[in-house]
């Protein structure tokens, strides 16, 4: 067990129950919670579900800043609800417009030392500012709402020891692309990072989450940064200087893992298509033409990066070959550069102004034309997440994007004819937090706005003694939330189940037959279960529940597969799915689309929590294989599944 990180003194001053031991399951106190729109509408009605009157966290924040396209009525029926039920239970509301939430939280709400859980799968942002920022699925978020403690695994903690000083157009985003090139989106299942050395000092807070931002790619719970005085001179900079709290890991703090960082080293990198892990540098890459470049996201849209983009581009145009979009992380933000003239600069050098949200990022616009290069200073690159089927999408550093945008071509920034901007962070910000809407002290008169596209969480069925399962898709390694529940235009049917259970696997269907929901309904309606395959890293990606829900609703009541990643594991028990894994990962091999899996005596092999047996019989009626898997050890999760879902209980 890792001893004296910061890590560790954070669990243990929100420690609620469980083992301290890595691997163990531990329960600790949230502190403050964060949801967004497209996972939030769920989360409230789970939480009005739990006959919850007001909110039990220190700060609940319901941020909307996924779905702004307001293609049909959906968004926006969804937003009035948002505001609605925030009003009603207790939870600031920060409407469209008001920018990301991870932006947002970053610069107006974190605390260092606290605990943040988020249904986003990027809320560990807030490690940049020293706190235990975590993303789960919304049933969680709702949970802590109510006053809940977290369950999760205690951790083993990765040190990352950082040296030196990074140069000239060499950027945080390199830092992380760089540690996603040593421990890969997979394996890192229960594992924290936490940053430290001599070479914390140099990176400001916004460079700091940038680092903590990505981090999630790693598939680790968290990353954190301990609390300094640049922690310190951030907060005073937003007028929240009485919000600090020096956050250290002792000196002789002892890690699981020890990777160390010569900042010095780092060079500019690029993540190819279509993984965040697939890293070149973009040395290799110069040259190659590119159609689009975006800059903005949760990960690179603070002020200090469009500062940089802006001085870069004043003078300057955009490469005709190029369209060159912008989109401001926060209110805050954009005011900032509007009045000191940097926007003006970024209109008149070609770029386009898009609105502070997420946008581009989820596939809500900006998609590029086939057969192109788009260059993206976002976080995910994963196969259609742009909109653009067969699309390819790069992940760079801002400044490796804004000379890519003057160049039509990836070009190394170090090679631009022109001196790096010397940055510095703002000794204040622009503080303005009218848009932010605090709820009445007694909410319990207020009205709730529920529009006709409004639904309710699916309930589940209590799990059979027996499993008479089809297996509807078998599928490959890396499978994210964005191929089993699609965002893009899909995501405003995210509060109708029902139409969103429609486009499940929709990337997977080939023309002319059944899509994935036709035949597990059909398996369904037939009286019988669904069943998934998968390989290694299963459920990757955002933390979007209805990747459980959808699933629940048509049927499928087990994944099966060689390792299933943290936040989708958890959602798959809140819906009673069983997540059980190949005790023998070469099992795999022995199961195709169309076979039986059959699980007898399924309730009571999962209650033993020692492993369960099922029989694989091919499409022909013959027995295949015996076979081994593995399921829950955790008690709890175990009475979740057997009850058929959190919401039963």
């Amino acid at each position: 067990m890792a001893k004296g990180t910061l890590v560790q003194k954070i669990i243990d001053r929100h420690y609620v129950d469980g083992a301290k031991q890595q691997g163990a399951v531990v329960a600790i106190k949230i502190d403050q919670t964060l949801t967004q729109d497209a996972t939030g509408t769920m989360a409230y009605l789970e939480l009005e579900a739990m006959r919850q009157k007001k909110v039990a966290t220190e700060l609940s924040i319901s941020y909307v800043d996924h779905n702004m396209m307001q293609n049909g009525p959906e968004n926006r029926n969804d937003h009035l609800y948002l505001q609605s039920v925030a009003a009603a239970k207790g939870v600031k509301f920060s409407p469209p417009g008001n920018g990301i939430c991870h932006q947002v939280h970053l610069e107006r709400f974190g605390v260092p030392g606290k605990t943040l859980l988020g249904s986003d799968s990027h809320t560990p942002t807030g490690g940049g500012i020293g706190m235990m920022a975590i993303g789960a699925g919304g049933l969680d978020v709702a949970r802590a709402m109510a006053g809940k403690p977290f369950r999760m695994i205690y951790p083993k903690v990765i040190g990352v020891k950082l040296s030196g000083k990074l140069n000239p157009w060499c950027a945080a985003k390199d830092v992380i692309l760089h540690l996603l090139s040593i421990l890969t989106t997979k394996g890192n299942v229960g594992t924290m990072v936490e940053y430290f050395g001599d070479g914390v000092l140099q990176l400001s807070v916004p460079q700091r989450a940038t680092i903590t931002n990505m981090g999630a790619e790693l598939g680790v719970t968290t990353s954190i940064f301990p609390s300094d005085e640049r922690t310190k001179q951030f907060l005073t900079a937003q007028g929240r200087g009485a919000d600090f709290v020096p956050m250290t890991a002792d000196p002789d703090a002892e890690y699981d893992r020890i990777i160390e960082i010569d900042l010095d080293k780092i060079q500019p990198l690029a993540a190819c298509p279509s993984s965040p892990d697939n890293i070149k540098t973009i040395a290799e890459l110069a040259g190659t033409r590119v159609g689009q470049v975006i800059i903005g996201s949760c990960t690179n849209s603070s002020f200090r990066d469009l500062a940089m983009v802006a001085s870069v581009l004043k003078g300057r145009k955009v490469s005709p070959d190029v369209t060159l979009a912008i989109a401001p992380g926060s209110r805050q933000v954009l005011e900032m550069i509007a009045r000191n003239g940097m926007l003006a600069d970024m209109i008149a050098a070609g770029a386009r102004i898009l609105e502070t949200g997420c946008g581009a990022c989820i596939g809500q616009g900006q998609s590029p034309a086939n057969g192109t290069i788009s260059v993206r200073t976002f976080n995910r690159n994963f196969a259609g997440r742009t909109g653009t089927k067969g699309d390819q999408a790069y992940l760079v550093s801002p400044e490796t994007a804004v000379a890519t945008a003057l160049k039509g071509e990836f070009c190394d920034p170090r090679t631009l004819d022109i001196e790096y901007p010397q940055i510095s962070d703002p000794d204040s910000f622009l503080i303005n937090d009218n848009m932010i809407q605090n709820p009445p002290e007694n909410g319990e008169n207020v009205e709730i706005i529920r529009k006709e596209t409004i639904g309710q969480p699916p309930l589940n069925q209590p799990l059979p003694d027996t499993i008479d399962g089809s297996v509807i898709i078998k599928v490959g390694d890396k499978i994210t939330t964005d191929h089993i529940s699609p965002a893009g235009i899909h995501l405003k049917l995210r509060s109708n189940i029902p139409a969103y259970a429609k486009v499940v696997f929709e990337c997977f269907t080939e023309p002319g037959k059944p899509s994935f929901a036709e035949r597990a309904a059909a398996v369904r309606d037939a009286g019988r279960h669904g069943i998934i395959v998968g390989r290694e890293s299963y459920g990757q990606g955002s933390s979007r529940e209805h990747a459980a829900i959808c699933p629940m609703f048509l049927g499928i009541k087990a994944v099966i597969a060689v390792a299933i990643e943290r936040i989708h594991r958890a959602n798959l028990v809140n819906f009673g799915i069983m997540p059980l894994e190949f005790d023998n990962p070469a099992d795999y091999d022995l199961i195709s689309e169309g076979d039986t899996i059959r699980i007898d005596e399924c309730r009571e092999q999962l209650s033993s929590m020692n492993g369960i047996n099922a029989s694989i019989i091919g499409a022909d009626g013959k027995p295949k294989a015996d076979i081994r898997l593995k399921g829950p050890t955790n008690p709890e999760d175990v009475q979740i599944i057997l009850a058929g879902g959190m919401l039963n209980l």
